[in-house]
């Protein structure tokens, strides 16, 4: 990278402030001296824990995720104060209190164990009050790490439960006494310790460890030195490299927010130096970097709460999301070549560019972890046992270079990391667990599908639509794992009474769920990637949307065709066909929103090529033909435009 782009770069307080301000998990605190070494202690205890079950073998469920959520607590109330007022340096007495109880109060379970078994269901009044207290203490930790929208989303929930008597309609059920909720909620397996926490005690924690352990070795400037050697050089060349080291990078992240930030202090200043508008270079970064949640093989560590759900193989979902994920970037990609040819922009001097064959001599190993956990994976390994083997090998490659190797203290400070890094995920996936547990003692998910089915008076079409706004209100200011829960006990039954294979139903809620962090009025993907170009948060909210219009297709694609997810696949022709009426459909529709192919285009032009390709995205021959005479006609109209504006 030049000097000039070097200046300009985003400086790291800067990243640290976007970051604390559209990301609760950065908003902890640094401590010094004697806190440190406890936290830090603690720390690399669970982490141990974790490597330990997945050796020897996990523990009974109850048992595991009640230690796994008691140092997940216990951390997060040492490491997040309770108000943001209060000291970053040293911890407040309250929150030292609530970190005692938050590691007590699960442990209650493990140390009470067979009782509470032998008792099957009756309260007693310790369990009452231990259970209630429980339920406080996980919705305080995700208010701290997560933020609001999640804890009030549960909230309502809750109040649901047991207003249930008095709720007019068809959402009225039988509804529950306090008692009983906390029971359900803390007690069993369907609430809080339910599948979404005992994913995370168990494949999430390790994936997470191991991204630690990238990023211990420089992954993150790997992919970004290898995105600009790749595509720094071609028209509009920053917002090409945003794209690419934000899908490489969205791999192993967790965090759509926690992307724009690491990638975009470099991409973006580079993109607003070529000269592409602020509003557009904060909306490229937040697109990409949220693509890399719907990117197989970790998908926000989606894809393991969706095996566990739908009770689909890990490595079939992975694959049936692959086609889907590329299809997605290519259309960001179109977005980004289209402007970068309206405003005539190049990409940067190759004299600028790092050298490929450079690279991949210094730092190709690099890529071995991660080719290694794909084929793991594919091959039929479980998820657990192919990150456990990640993050040796992982390590093991980092010490075939000198200027990648680590340290023994590396090594722990990276254990340290991982446990930091999985507190997010712990309190989203705990606190997405009371949201779940309503939904299993209520019975809502299939009300709701109903009353969406009843909504649309029974049509496909419209039930998507009704489903895709839902999941998108429901995802606003939601994190990965906890997005998902949410929109795929709430908005995916809907799709399932209608028939829709399971795993296209889930996808489908999935994807629209995570585009929320791109659409207004709650962006939170888009706000941050505003901040670092000092943008207007709107502008490039509408921007993003606008880049990420393949997401609000290709979902409607894989409902109606289930072979783009690789489901009821009858030939290769098949698929291939999808794929490129898809990809020619995505550019159509991309030049229309941008208004530019060849030359800008008119509203008449622009209509043409947008019907042309929603009908080309749309399964079925009469489509497909119809479509593409459309776009055949709008080619037509704009080289004859050319032709009369070179004469």
């Amino acid at each position: 990278m030049s000097e000039k782009h070097t200046n300009e770069a985003l400086s790291a307080v800067d990243a640290e402030d976007i970051l604390r301000k559209y990301d609760k998990e950065s908003d902890f605190r640094k401590l010094e001296g004697f806190w440190a070494k406890v936290v830090a202690a603690i720390a690399i205890t669970f982490s141990v824990f974790q490597l330990y079950t997945a050796v020897f073998g996990v523990l009974d469920a109850m048992i595991q995720r009640s230690i796994h959520l008691a140092f997940g607590l216990c951390l997060i109330f040492l490491l997040y104060p309770a108000r943001k007022s209060w000291p970053r340096d040293r911890i407040h007495p309250i929150d030292f209190i609530t970190a005692i109880a938050g590691a007590a109060v699960p442990l209650y379970i493990v140390a009470n164990y067979k009782t509470l078994v032998l008792r099957a269901g009756t309260v007693t009044t310790a369990d009452f009050i231990t259970g209630l207290i429980g339920v406080m203490l996980v919705l305080e930790a995700a208010r701290r790490v997560v933020g609001l929208p999640i804890v009030t989303i549960a909230f309502l929930f809750i109040i649901y439960a047991l207003a249930g008597p008095y709720i007019p309609g068809q959402l009225a059920h039988r509804g529950a006494d306090l008692p009983t909720l906390v029971q359900h909620l803390f007690f069993t397996t369907e609430g809080i310790f339910g599948i979404p926490i005992g994913v995370s005690s168990t494949f999430i924690f390790l994936f997470i460890l191991f991204g630690a352990y990238l990023e211990k070795t420089g992954m993150g400037q790997f992919f970004i030195d290898l995105a600009n050697a790749i595509a720094g050089w071609a028209s509009g060349g920053p917002a090409k490299v945003a794209v690419l080291s934000s899908g490489l990078m969205g791999t192993v992240s967790g965090s759509s927010v926690a992307n724009v930030v690491g990638t975009g202090s470099f991409t973006i200043p580079m993109m607003k130096s070529l000269g592409y508008k602020p509003e557009f270079a904060g909306a490229v970064e937040a697109t990409a970097s949220t693509g890399g949640q719907l990117m197989p093989p970790i998908m926000g560590a989606a894809a393991f709460l969706m095996a566990e759900f739908t009770q689909i193989p890990y490595n079939k979902i992975i694959l049936s999301a692959a086609i889907p994920a590329l299809l997605y970037y290519f259309g960001v990609w179109t977005g980004v070549h289209l402007e970068a040819k309206r405003l005539g922009l190049k990409g940067l001097s190759r004299d600028e560019l790092p050298k490929i064959k450079n690279i991949m001599m210094e730092r190709g190993h690099l890529m071995f972890p991660l080719i290694a956990i794909v084929y793991l994976l594919v091959t039929g390994y479980t998820p657990m046992k192919a990150a456990l083997y990640a993050i040796v090998f992982s390590i093991a490659t980092a010490m075939l270079r000198k200027n990648t190797r680590i340290s023994f203290s590396d090594i722990i400070a990276g254990l340290e990391q991982g446990a930091r890094n999985a507190l997010g995920v712990i309190a989203a996936t705990a606190c997405a667990g009371v949201i779940i547990g309503v939904v299993t003692l209520t019975g809502l998910g299939l009300k709701m599908g109903s009353s969406l089915v009843g909504l649309a008076g029974g049509n496909l079409f419209l039930t998507l639509f009704f489903t895709m706004i839902t999941s998108i209100i429901l995802g606003m200011g939601v994190p990965t794992t906890a997005n998902y829960v949410i929109t795929s006990t709430i908005a995916a039954p809907a799709l399932l009474m209608l028939n829709v294979p399971v795993l296209a139903a889930h996808m489908f809620a999935f994807y629209f769920g995570i585009i929320a962090d791109v659409t207004p009025p709650v962006a939170l993907a888009a706000f941050a990637g505003a901040g670092i170009a000092k943008a207007n948060p709107l502008k490039t909210g509408i921007n993003a949307a606008k880049l990420a219009i393949a997401a609000f297709l290709v979902p409607y694609i894989f409902v109606y065709n289930p072979s783009l997810l690789l489901l009821n696949v009858h030939s290769t022709l098949d698929i291939l066909w999808i794929i490129a009426t898809s990809l020619i459909g995505i550019v159509a529709v991309s030049s229309s929103v941008s208004g530019f192919l060849i030359i800008t285009q008119t509203i008449i032009e622009r209509v043409i090529f947008f019907v042309g390709g929603i009908l080309l995205v749309t399964p079925g021959l009469y489509t497909d033909v119809i479509g593409a005479g459309l776009l055949a006609l709008g080619h037509f109209i704009q080289m004859t435009r050319v032709k009369k504006s070179k004469k």
